[in-house]
């Protein structure tokens, strides 16, 4: 394997193509695709991170509850369960066990499960900055791939993944959901219709309580269970500074992405597909962690604001306790020239006409729809089936990344001078004077540190930013990629 570093990355102008080039990725032979096309075929999967968001890949066989990979309707079998550490696993195996009649083999290294010919299917539900090796690895030995949300831990590694799905001819879906749920693909239609007239904004909303993860006074020991070096894998192996190394990863800049690539990043695609838009011209973002002083990095209060040229995305993230936005707590708001239409959860949405009268509404969902999805992309060998194929996920997840840049090149300064961060935008500026009132009701005085992150344009073709108004731009361009530990490289 080689690897690219974030300054090879800065010099080479064609690393996109040089990384597509350098991958050497396998093509599935047609025979194999051919066997696995009938859905008399079952397919085997191994299915990697089961201690939360796995237990859902693994699924149910349950009458009327079916879903993930032991929903009959797939025809898998789940041969493998893969964590690094062997004392989360006992569910999964359980649960597995009692489904299909016999217990699945337990792997602790991801990377032996490459080697395994006879496993069709790496379903990936592990930390972040794990996703997009594992992915890429997965699809360079013949893997179909089912890849948790976000898609990446930053961007460059989103086109890595679509470069691996093209070349590899396998199948690659993230884990956005929604695009799979009937009333989400009918309220987007709705949209596309024209049926509010011209939509020229989205507000993507992620209002989830999040409570302090407390403070430590030094490292904690990773539990015996745990392989930590793999755990760790291409991020660097850091001092466990805080109380559990579980899921409050997510809160740490090398392992996650905050709530904005968490939960945000559902809202976050689903606003780019409701206004039909990749990735956007500029970005500019402010935020903090406001409420409590903990080891948490990331900002729990959020709001960034993406320029398309025709149209916008803003998106808000609130931590600390709030009411909703127009009816969405998380969830989208589409504003037309003729109405709006609200969807407050994965699968629902009601449209409305300028003056608040309901108009049409939308229902319809669960997580099974897109699993199924997945796996008849399989069955058809199209990649064109996918609901949400790998480059469709890069660029969701880059919007939280990028959001995530300007926040982190940002400058401190105080609450009460956020007036007019975003110029005359008079829909940013409302944002922002209602996230300071938000914060207020919740007892954060206007005297305390807020960052005023870089505003950034970004170019959507070369995927790099080309200027950082009072900023260096080098440096925000360095946070597109990461330096990966040797043995961990992506490709």
């Amino acid at each position: 394997m080689s690897v690219f570093t974030r300054r090879e990355f800065l010099e080479r102008g064609s690393i996109l193509a040089a990384a597509a080039a350098s991958l050497g990725l396998p093509t599935v032979r047609a025979e194999e695709t051919a066997k696995k096309g009938s859905p008399n075929e079952r397919l085997k999967v191994a299915v990697v991170g089961v201690r939360s968001r796995g237990m859902s890949h693994i699924g149910t066989a349950e009458k009327g509850k079916a879903s993930g990979f032991l929903d009959p309707d797939n025809n898998c079998e789940i041969v493998a369960v893969c964590d690094a550490d062997s004392g989360v696993i006992g569910n999964a195996m359980k649960k597995i066990q009692e489904t299909q009649g016999a217990e699945p083999a337990f792997v602790q290294d991801f990377r032996k499960l490459l080697d395994d010919k006879s496993i069709d299917i790496i379903s990936i539900a592990t930390p972040n900055h794990w996703h997009a090796t594992m992915a890429v690895w997965a699809m360079k030995a013949g893997k179909h791939v089912y890849c948790e949300k976000p898609a990446t831990h930053n961007v460059h590694e989103g086109r890595l993944m679509a470069e691996a799905m093209a070349k590899s001819k396998v199948m690659c879906q993230v884990g956005t959901q929604s695009r799979s749920n009937p009333g989400m693909r009918d309220a987007i239609k709705f949209l596309h219709d024209g049926k509010i007239g011209k939509v020229t904004l989205a507000y993507g909303t992620c209002y989830k309580s999040r409570k302090s993860i407390g403070k430590v006074d030094g490292p904690t020991e990773p539990p015996k269970t745990i392989d930590y070096d793999l755990w760790c894998g291409p991020a660097a192996k850091l001092p466990v500074n805080r109380k559990q190394l579980h899921y409050d990863w997510h809160w740490t800049w090398e392992y996650g992405n905050g709530d904005f690539g968490n939960q945000g990043v559902h809202e976050a695609d689903k606003a780019r597909w409701g206004l039909n838009v990749g990735l956007p011209k500029s970005v500019a973002s402010l935020g903090g962690r406001f409420g409590y002083v903990d080891d948490g990095e990331t900002p729990n209060t959020q709001l960034s604001l993406y320029d398309y040229g025709e149209s916008q995305i803003l998106f808000e993230v609130r931590g600390l306790e709030t009411k909703d936005y127009q009816g969405a707590k998380v969830g989208n708001i589409w504003f037309g020239d003729k109405g709006y239409v609200v969807c407050p959860n994965y699968s629902s949405g009601i449209a409305y006409d300028p003056d608040g009268k309901q108009i049409a509404k939308f229902n319809g969902g669960g997580d099974h729809h897109h699993f199924r999805n997945f796996v008849k992309a399989i069955r058809s060998g199209k990649a064109s089936d996918l609901n949400c194929p790998a480059e469709e996920g890069h660029f969701s997840a880059a919007i939280c990344h990028l959001g995530n840049i300007s926040y982190r090149q940002g400058d401190k300064t105080i609450l009460a001078d956020t007036k007019l961060y975003f110029a005359k935008n008079d829909k940013a500026n409302d944002a922002v004077a209602r996230m300071v009132a938000h914060l207020a009701d919740n007892g954060v005085d206007r005297e305390a540190a807020l960052v005023l992150g870089k505003k950034l344009k970004f170019d959507p073709k070369t995927e790099k930013f080309t200027e950082a108004t009072g900023g260096d731009v080098q440096k925000a361009n360095d946070l597109l990629f990461r330096e990966y530990r040797k043995g961990f490289e992506i490709a």
